[in-house]
Protein backbone atom coordinates (compact mmCIF):
# COMPACT_ATOMS: atom_id res chain seq x y z
CA UNK A 1 0.00 0.00 0.00
CA UNK A 2 1.15 3.42 -1.23
CA UNK A 3 -0.34 5.10 2.10
CA UNK A 4 -2.83 4.41 4.78
CA UNK A 5 -4.76 7.30 5.30
CA UNK A 6 -5.35 8.79 8.55
CA UNK A 7 -9.00 9.19 9.83
CA UNK A 8 -9.94 8.52 6.40
CA UNK A 9 -13.40 8.41 7.32
CA UNK A 10 -13.82 11.15 9.99
CA UNK A 11 -12.28 13.69 7.79
CA UNK A 12 -14.49 13.08 4.36
CA UNK A 13 -17.49 13.47 6.47
CA UNK A 14 -16.28 16.86 8.01
CA UNK A 15 -15.04 17.99 4.68
CA UNK A 16 -17.85 17.55 2.38
CA UNK A 17 -21.49 19.15 3.08
CA UNK A 18 -22.29 19.31 -0.27
CA UNK A 19 -22.42 16.71 -3.24
CA UNK A 20 -22.61 19.16 -5.73
CA UNK A 21 -19.55 21.30 -4.28
CA UNK A 22 -16.22 21.67 -5.26
CA UNK A 23 -13.27 20.12 -3.50
CA UNK A 24 -9.61 20.20 -2.53
CA UNK A 25 -7.33 17.65 -1.04
CA UNK A 26 -3.69 19.33 -0.94
CA UNK A 27 -1.95 16.24 -0.48
CA UNK A 28 -2.69 13.81 -2.54
CA UNK A 29 -0.23 10.92 -2.34
CA UNK A 30 -1.87 7.02 -2.40
CA UNK A 31 -4.84 8.76 -3.28
CA UNK A 32 -7.00 7.55 -0.23
CA UNK A 33 -8.81 10.51 0.95
CA UNK A 34 -9.46 11.49 -2.42
CA UNK A 35 -10.73 8.58 -3.35
CA UNK A 36 -12.99 8.29 -0.18
CA UNK A 37 -13.81 12.08 -1.57
CA UNK A 38 -15.00 11.39 -4.81
CA UNK A 39 -17.72 8.65 -3.15
CA UNK A 40 -19.26 11.42 -1.54
CA UNK A 41 -19.81 13.62 -4.43
CA UNK A 42 -22.84 14.02 -7.01
CA UNK A 43 -21.79 13.71 -11.10
CA UNK A 44 -22.07 17.82 -10.73
CA UNK A 45 -18.54 17.67 -7.47
CA UNK A 46 -15.56 18.55 -8.57
CA UNK A 47 -12.31 17.20 -6.73
CA UNK A 48 -9.19 18.98 -7.18
CA UNK A 49 -5.88 17.49 -5.78
CA UNK A 50 -2.58 18.66 -5.29
CA UNK A 51 0.88 16.64 -4.88
CA UNK A 52 4.48 17.74 -5.92
CA UNK A 53 5.98 14.33 -5.82
CA UNK A 54 6.03 13.00 -8.78
CA UNK A 55 5.52 9.33 -7.24
CA UNK A 56 2.44 10.59 -6.58
CA UNK A 57 1.42 10.78 -10.39
CA UNK A 58 1.20 7.02 -10.76
CA UNK A 59 -1.79 7.07 -8.60
CA UNK A 60 -4.19 9.33 -10.37
CA UNK A 61 -7.90 8.67 -10.36
CA UNK A 62 -9.93 7.85 -13.56
CA UNK A 63 -12.62 9.73 -13.16
CA UNK A 64 -14.14 12.89 -15.10
CA UNK A 65 -14.94 14.71 -11.97
CA UNK A 66 -11.24 14.80 -10.99
CA UNK A 67 -8.01 16.57 -11.37
CA UNK A 68 -4.37 15.52 -10.02
CA UNK A 69 -2.29 18.90 -10.18
CA UNK A 70 1.72 18.20 -9.79
CA UNK A 71 2.25 21.33 -7.81
CA UNK A 72 3.28 21.99 -4.30
CA UNK A 73 -0.09 23.27 -2.22
CA UNK A 74 1.96 26.75 -1.94
CA UNK A 75 0.64 27.28 -4.80
CA UNK A 76 -2.90 26.67 -3.77
CA UNK A 77 -4.38 30.07 -5.01
CA UNK A 78 -3.08 30.39 -8.38
CA UNK A 79 -3.23 26.84 -9.96
CA UNK A 80 -6.59 26.55 -9.22
CA UNK A 81 -7.61 29.83 -10.79
CA UNK A 82 -5.49 29.24 -13.56
CA UNK A 83 -8.34 26.19 -14.02
CA UNK A 84 -10.63 28.51 -14.04
CA UNK A 85 -12.42 27.87 -10.26
CA UNK A 86 -12.34 31.18 -7.93
CA UNK A 87 -13.74 29.26 -4.74
CA UNK A 88 -14.17 25.67 -3.28
CA UNK A 89 -16.37 24.35 -0.90
CA UNK A 90 -13.97 22.61 1.48
CA UNK A 91 -9.79 21.89 1.42
CA UNK A 92 -7.97 19.07 2.74
CA UNK A 93 -4.39 18.88 4.29
CA UNK A 94 -3.39 15.28 6.08
CA UNK A 95 0.51 17.29 6.45
CA UNK A 96 3.77 15.37 6.72
CA UNK A 97 5.61 12.51 4.90
CA UNK A 98 3.15 10.14 3.30
CA UNK A 99 4.48 5.77 4.08
CA UNK A 100 5.40 5.79 0.38
CA UNK A 101 7.58 8.56 1.33
CA UNK A 102 9.34 6.50 4.40
CA UNK A 103 9.49 3.02 2.99
CA UNK A 104 11.22 4.34 -0.14
CA UNK A 105 14.93 3.81 1.21
CA UNK A 106 16.67 5.77 -1.39
CA UNK A 107 14.57 8.90 -0.53
CA UNK A 108 16.37 9.11 2.89
CA UNK A 109 13.03 10.09 5.48
CA UNK A 110 13.37 7.19 7.81
CA UNK A 111 15.92 6.80 10.02
CA UNK A 112 15.29 2.67 9.82
CA UNK A 113 17.31 2.34 6.56
CA UNK A 114 21.03 3.57 5.15
CA UNK A 115 20.38 5.91 2.04
CA UNK A 116 21.60 9.02 0.52
CA UNK A 117 20.98 12.36 2.80
CA UNK A 118 18.12 13.62 0.09
CA UNK A 119 14.58 14.05 2.21
CA UNK A 120 13.36 15.88 -0.68
CA UNK A 121 9.52 15.53 -1.54
CA UNK A 122 10.05 17.27 -4.80
CA UNK A 123 12.81 15.61 -6.07
CA UNK A 124 13.51 18.41 -9.34
CA UNK A 125 14.69 20.93 -6.07
CA UNK A 126 17.92 21.21 -5.25
CA UNK A 127 18.23 22.04 -2.03
CA UNK A 128 18.18 18.51 -0.03
CA UNK A 129 19.25 16.99 3.32
CA UNK A 130 22.98 16.41 2.13
CA UNK A 131 23.17 20.06 0.96
CA UNK A 132 22.10 21.50 4.68
CA UNK A 133 24.21 19.38 6.74
CA UNK A 134 27.73 19.84 4.85
CA UNK A 135 26.80 23.36 3.95
CA UNK A 136 24.96 24.98 6.63
CA UNK A 137 26.93 27.81 9.14
CA UNK A 138 27.07 26.04 12.52
CA UNK A 139 24.52 28.67 13.54
CA UNK A 140 21.72 27.57 10.74
CA UNK A 141 22.37 24.22 12.27
CA UNK A 142 21.96 25.03 15.74
CA UNK A 143 18.81 27.02 14.82
CA UNK A 144 17.02 24.20 13.16
CA UNK A 145 17.10 21.35 15.58
CA UNK A 146 16.49 24.22 18.07
CA UNK A 147 13.20 25.31 16.57
CA UNK A 148 12.45 22.55 14.14
CA UNK A 149 13.32 19.38 15.97
CA UNK A 150 13.01 21.25 19.15
CA UNK A 151 16.11 19.65 20.68
CA UNK A 152 17.85 21.04 23.35
CA UNK A 153 21.04 20.29 22.52
CA UNK A 154 21.25 21.82 19.63
CA UNK A 155 23.94 23.92 19.72
CA UNK A 156 26.47 20.97 20.54
CA UNK A 157 24.72 19.17 17.81
CA UNK A 158 25.30 21.47 15.23
CA UNK A 159 28.93 21.61 16.35
CA UNK A 160 29.77 17.78 16.09
CA UNK A 161 28.54 18.05 12.49
CA UNK A 162 30.90 20.94 11.52
CA UNK A 163 33.75 19.58 12.87
CA UNK A 164 33.27 15.74 11.62
CA UNK A 165 32.40 17.25 7.92
CA UNK A 166 35.79 19.31 8.08
CA UNK A 167 37.54 15.71 7.50
CA UNK A 168 34.77 14.15 5.56
CA UNK A 169 31.45 14.51 4.00
CA UNK A 170 28.54 13.52 6.00
CA UNK A 171 26.32 12.08 2.79
CA UNK A 172 24.21 9.24 4.14
CA UNK A 173 21.79 8.34 6.86
CA UNK A 174 23.61 6.32 8.31
CA UNK A 175 27.32 8.54 8.12
CA UNK A 176 24.12 11.15 9.89
CA UNK A 177 23.55 8.97 12.81
CA UNK A 178 26.66 7.23 13.62
CA UNK A 179 27.86 10.72 14.54
CA UNK A 180 25.53 10.68 17.68
CA UNK A 181 26.31 6.91 18.62
CA UNK A 182 26.49 8.15 22.19
CA UNK A 183 23.29 8.85 22.39
CA UNK A 184 21.95 6.23 24.90
CA UNK A 185 20.06 3.27 22.88
CA UNK A 186 16.61 3.87 25.05
CA UNK A 187 16.73 7.34 23.45
CA UNK A 188 17.33 6.99 19.84
CA UNK A 189 14.96 6.57 18.34
CA UNK A 190 12.72 9.66 19.95
CA UNK A 191 16.07 11.51 19.50
CA UNK A 192 16.85 10.57 15.69
CA UNK A 193 12.90 11.62 14.75
CA UNK A 194 13.77 14.51 16.26
CA UNK A 195 17.50 15.21 13.85
CA UNK A 196 15.39 13.84 10.67
CA UNK A 197 12.41 15.91 11.43
CA UNK A 198 14.36 19.37 11.92
CA UNK A 199 16.34 18.36 8.38
CA UNK A 200 13.54 17.25 6.62
CA UNK A 201 10.67 20.84 7.97
CA UNK A 202 14.26 22.40 6.95
CA UNK A 203 14.62 20.89 2.99
CA UNK A 204 10.67 21.20 2.20
CA UNK A 205 10.30 24.72 3.97
CA UNK A 206 7.36 22.85 5.65
CA UNK A 207 6.06 25.62 7.68
CA UNK A 208 6.58 28.21 5.71
CA UNK A 209 4.57 26.32 3.02
CA UNK A 210 1.81 25.46 5.55
CA UNK A 211 1.70 28.77 6.32
CA UNK A 212 1.01 30.29 2.68
CA UNK A 213 -1.65 27.43 2.35
CA UNK A 214 -3.59 28.10 5.07
CA UNK A 215 -4.08 31.73 4.34
CA UNK A 216 -5.23 30.92 0.73
CA UNK A 217 -7.23 28.54 2.11
CA UNK A 218 -9.39 31.17 3.81
CA UNK A 219 -9.05 33.22 0.78
CA UNK A 220 -10.38 30.63 -1.73
CA UNK A 221 -12.87 28.72 1.09
CA UNK A 222 -16.72 29.80 0.10
CA UNK A 223 -19.06 31.05 3.18
CA UNK A 224 -19.39 27.88 5.31
CA UNK A 225 -16.71 26.21 3.20
CA UNK A 226 -14.60 23.53 5.42
CA UNK A 227 -11.12 23.81 6.03
CA UNK A 228 -9.69 20.50 7.44
CA UNK A 229 -5.95 19.67 8.60
CA UNK A 230 -4.59 16.62 9.81
CA UNK A 231 -1.17 17.25 11.62
CA UNK A 232 1.66 15.28 13.21
CA UNK A 233 3.88 17.46 15.24
CA UNK A 234 2.92 20.00 17.91
CA UNK A 235 4.88 22.54 15.59
CA UNK A 236 2.37 21.89 12.48
CA UNK A 237 -0.55 21.14 14.97
CA UNK A 238 0.39 25.17 17.05
CA UNK A 239 -0.24 27.02 13.29
CA UNK A 240 -2.99 25.64 12.59
CA UNK A 241 -4.70 25.89 16.02
CA UNK A 242 -3.76 29.70 16.24
CA UNK A 243 -4.90 30.36 12.62
CA UNK A 244 -8.36 28.83 12.94
CA UNK A 245 -8.79 29.94 15.82
CA UNK A 246 -7.26 33.93 14.95
CA UNK A 247 -6.32 34.21 11.89
CA UNK A 248 -2.58 34.32 13.10
CA UNK A 249 -0.02 32.71 13.48
CA UNK A 250 2.09 34.57 16.39
CA UNK A 251 0.83 37.47 18.65
CA UNK A 252 -3.29 38.38 19.65
CA UNK A 253 -5.17 40.06 17.21
CA UNK A 254 -6.97 43.58 17.64
CA UNK A 255 -9.61 43.60 19.66
CA UNK A 256 -12.58 46.11 20.58
CA UNK A 257 -13.39 47.64 23.83
CA UNK A 258 -15.26 44.93 25.33
CA UNK A 259 -12.36 42.54 23.91
CA UNK A 260 -13.67 40.57 20.98
CA UNK A 261 -11.45 40.21 18.30
CA UNK A 262 -12.76 39.57 14.33
CA UNK A 263 -12.51 35.85 13.85
CA UNK A 264 -12.16 34.13 10.16
CA UNK A 265 -13.10 30.68 11.08
CA UNK A 266 -15.72 28.59 13.48
CA UNK A 267 -14.66 25.41 15.34
CA UNK A 268 -16.26 22.28 14.72
CA UNK A 269 -15.46 21.42 17.57
CA UNK A 270 -13.01 23.26 20.47
CA UNK A 271 -10.27 20.06 21.03
CA UNK A 272 -8.43 18.52 18.06
CA UNK A 273 -10.11 15.29 16.74
CA UNK A 274 -7.82 12.02 17.28
CA UNK A 275 -8.11 8.69 15.96
CA UNK A 276 -9.68 5.63 17.66
CA UNK A 277 -7.18 3.11 19.74
CA UNK A 278 -8.84 0.75 16.83
CA UNK A 279 -7.10 2.93 14.21
CA UNK A 280 -3.81 3.38 15.79
CA UNK A 281 -3.91 -0.48 16.86
CA UNK A 282 -4.18 -1.21 12.94
CA UNK A 283 -1.66 2.13 11.96
CA UNK A 284 0.83 3.06 14.39
CA UNK A 285 1.12 6.50 11.89
CA UNK A 286 -2.23 8.01 13.19
CA UNK A 287 -0.75 7.79 17.03
CA UNK A 288 0.10 10.70 16.63
CA UNK A 289 -2.37 12.55 14.44
CA UNK A 290 -4.66 15.71 15.73
CA UNK A 291 -7.68 17.17 13.45
CA UNK A 292 -9.20 20.47 13.22
CA UNK A 293 -12.07 21.98 11.27
CA UNK A 294 -12.48 25.16 10.79
CA UNK A 295 -16.10 26.86 9.33
CA UNK A 296 -15.28 29.92 7.34
CA UNK A 297 -17.30 32.70 8.90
Amino acid sequence: MYHNPVLLKKSVEDLVTNPDGTYVDVTFGGGGHSAEILTKLSPKGRLYSFDQDLDALNNTIDDERFTLINQNFRFLENSLLMYGVPAVDGILADLGVSSHQFDAAERGFSTRSNAPLDMRMNVMQTLDAKKVINEYEEEQLADLFYYYGELREARKLAREIVHHRKIKPVETTDDLKKLFSYIPQFKQNKFFAQVFQAIRIEVNQELEVLKEMLVQSHRMLNTNGRLVVISYHSLEDRLVKRFLKNGMFEGEPARDVYGNFSKSFDLLQSKAIVPSEEEIEENSRARSAKMRVGIKL
